[in-house]
């Protein structure tokens, strides 16, 4: 009788994580970027800036809210990308001068790529001193 309850809880857990987290939920615009927040959280490390770019360019061809929530709800990491490519496409034909200077997709998100990195990157390669107050170790350490 006891097991019941504990089955039934686990079972409820199993279903609650089984339906959130690779795709959007568009419902609103608060879920959806919470939504793509997660999954860009869970993919790998190559797909993420290619993910988040192709999110914000579908965002900024629907300027409306119910036409761009419509466009991405209930869709996966890769078909936000392959949507962003179609994008970039348009524009790029349609002489968007921001895109003129890329060949391709593949270029741009190099790019991207090669700015985020920079943007993490510490101002001096020049390590802290444990010394400096500002910086380093600020445990005392007492002899007894």
């Amino acid at each position: 009788m006891k097991k019941i309850p504990l089955i039934l809880l686990m079972l409820g857990c199993t279903t609650l994580v089984a339906c959130s987290g690779e795709k959007i939920n568009g419902h609103n615009e608060k879920s959806a970027y919470r939504s793509v927040k997660m999954i860009k959280n869970r993919l790998h490390e190559e797909m993420r800036v290619e993910y988040e770019m192709s999110f914000w360019m579908i965002r900024d061809a629907k300027k409306d809210d119910a036409e761009f929530l419509a466009a991405v709800d209930g869709k996966k990491a890769e078909e936000i990308i392959a949507m962003g490519k179609e994008i970039y496409q348009q524009r790029k034909n349609e002489g968007f001068a921001e895109y003129q200077q890329y060949k391709t997709w593949e270029e741009m998100m190099a790019k991207y790529d090669r700015d985020r990195i920079k943007q993490g990157k510490v101002k001096s390669d020049v390590k802290p001193s444990i010394d400096d107050p500002k910086t380093g170790n600020r445990d005392i350490v007492y002899k007894l």
